[in-house]
């Protein structure tokens, strides 16, 4: 059994309370204000939420909330296809620079006394210069800002025509567009509140800001007057509200969850893994009558990295680090860490999922190619004892002791270093780590995304190039995919470019992510993607 300390039984009472209110809130009420528990659709956030201004959507937790409540020119389906949203439709010239999108003239604004005598207004392409504006003015200091870097300029031809010119060619422009950053805000509310906005937002999403108690509970309730339509032509949303919790303790999550007071669960915990997954990664039957599992790609690479400006003579060679690519198990360690949830990352760093990704150019389990390369290092630079240090998060120290445990088998020895989360960020952007595990999770669909890493341009601190990889060639070839229009041809390149990381090695690919979502019986339309967005216009309660 447990013990817990006074403080973590206050903790533990206060979370228990506030599913509690959250019960009591839509329960109650008055006839006119009370809502059917199969209306509401209950979920945690137990990373908490920073902001829900759609300018600072950076991370999942307040991405999740801004999706909700805000929407843009295009948007993105299941399938990480672009879609109209606010534009109807849109044109590109054929030079790839200039882009107009057409806008629909039943988008409304959710209802503020601001807006005047009917309480709201339509959205009119003027709001999409101002949103883009706000962006990437240096003032409001907005993380999203680099997303508008390739643009040249924007305007808005009349109210339903809105025009953006970049700089060069970027196919994947589009998909930049769907990212929360770019969702329209209104200028009057905006300004009215000036930094307060976060919290007192106004958009033009299927739900609207009921209620905000910071890390205590948010409320959503549903916009009676938005756009989109099923395939039916019934209104969305189809749910009255939303209501999240701020539980820290993701054990506590699950217990709430397994209780039937939440009805959605996202994360998989190796706290509880064991109890809700097989080893095969399938549902186990205690909870098959009451819990539906839904997984699908998440395009999130797990690896280790390399910096390659190391002095060190064991991260300098070429020979070790194709070792640690060769010496251990993928296969086993997802099996037995991740419950078969996840795919052993046996191609480049380019996930399962996205065009670009070969699973040929990786590197397979090969203990005595392993052992073979570590004895020709030994020999050829007569260091008889190397030793690499891994420097994690406690998170992950499952997996780099059980890599640890299997290099040291082939030769090699290896030490595993426990760090804050914090701590880790700042060395690994400060080149201060030789060898350290990260993850990179897709900002937008497209390979770029992930090959931008290894730019030598892109050198951290000022750019996710950790590793400070650098290879004329490579860069020659990222430059290029820059301005290929052709898509097939392009992709080519995405792959050569991971080729040639793979060929140098200065990374060991971990694994390839999943989504795993766990919903109560009787919930449906929620769905799945590989940029794991939470999508609730369509989900219906039973």
């Amino acid at each position: 059994m447990v013990k817990l300390n006074y403080n973590e039984r206050k903790h533990l009472k206060h979370c228990f309370s506030t599913v509690c209110c959250f019960l009591f809130l839509f329960s109650c009420g008055s006839d006119n204000n009370s809502i059917k528990d199969n209306h509401v659709f209950r979920y945690n956030e137990h990373k908490n939420i920073g902001s829900l201004d759609p300018a600072f959507a950076k991370d999942n937790a307040d991405i999740w909330a801004v999706n909700q409540l805000f929407n843009g020119l295009v948007q993105m389906d299941e399938a990480l296809d672009v879609q109209p949203c606010i534009a109807k439709d849109w044109s590109i010239s054929e030079d790839g620079l200039t882009y107009s999108f057409t806008l629909r003239d039943d988008v409304f604004f959710h209802k503020h006394s601001l807006f005047g005598k009917d309480s709201t207004r339509t959205v009119k392409a003027s709001d999409f210069d101002y949103s883009l504006n706000r962006l990437i003015d240096k003032q409001v200091a907005s993380p999203g800002r680099w997303v508008m870097d390739r643009v040249e300029g924007f305007s808005a031809e009349n109210d339903s025509v809105f025009n953006i010119k970049l700089r060069q060619p970027f196919p994947a422009f589009l998909g930049l567009l769907t990212m929360k950053y770019c969702s329209v805000v209104p200028q009057e509310i905006v300004e009215h509140y000036g930094s307060d906005f976060r919290s007192q937002v106004i958009g033009t999403g299927p739900f609207k800001l009921k209620r905000w108690e910071e890390n205590i509970k948010l409320v959503l309730r549903k916009n009676h007057n938005y756009f989109e339509t099923d395939a039916n032509g019934t209104a969305l949303p189809y749910l009255e509200a939303v209501a999240i919790t701020f539980l820290p303790d993701k054990q506590s999550e699950f217990l709430q969850f397994i209780q039937g007071n939440l009805d959605f669960l996202n994360s998989l915990d190796a706290s509880y893994q064991d109890d809700i997954l097989t080893t095969q990664g399938v549902l186990r039957a205690k909870y098959t009558k009451a819990i539906n599992m839904i997984r699908g790609p998440y395009l999130n690479t797990e690896y280790l990295a390399f910096f390659m400006d190391a002095e060190a003579s064991e991260i300098q060679s070429k020979l070790l680090r194709q070792a640690v690519n060769y010496g251990f198990d993928r296969q086993k360690m997802m099996t037995y860490l991740r419950n078969g949830i996840g795919s052993p990352a046996t191609g480049g760093f380019i996930p399962k999922g996205l065009p670009g990704y070969n699973a040929s150019i990786g590197f397979d389990y090969d203990p005595e190619k392993a052992k073979a390369l570590i004895a020709q290092y030994k020999a050829e630079s007569g260091n008889t004892t190397p030793e690499l240090t891994i420097t994690t998060t406690s998170n992950y120290l499952n997996f780099c002791e059980y890599i640890q445990r299997e290099l040291q088998k082939k030769g090699l020895t290896v030490t595993v270093d426990v760090i804050p989360p914090s701590t880790l960020k700042s060395a690994k952007a400060n080149g201060k780590l030789d060898l350290f595990r990260a993850s990179w999770v897709a900002d937008y669909p497209d390979a770029q995304n992930y090959l931008s890493l290894y730019y030598s341009e892109n050198f951290a601190p000022n750019g996710p190039n950790y590793t400070h990889f650098k290879n004329e060639l490579y860069d020659a070839l990222y430059k290029q995919s820059f301005t290929e229009t052709n898509t097939k041809k392009r992709v080519l390149l995405y792959t050569k470019m991971d080729s040639l990381v793979m060929s140098e090695t200065p990374i060991i690919p971990l694994y390839y992510d999943e989504v795993v979502r766990f919903t109560r019986k009787g919930v449906s339309g929620l769905g799945n993607n590989a940029i794991n967005l939470l999508e609730l216009k369509h989900v219906k309660k039973l």
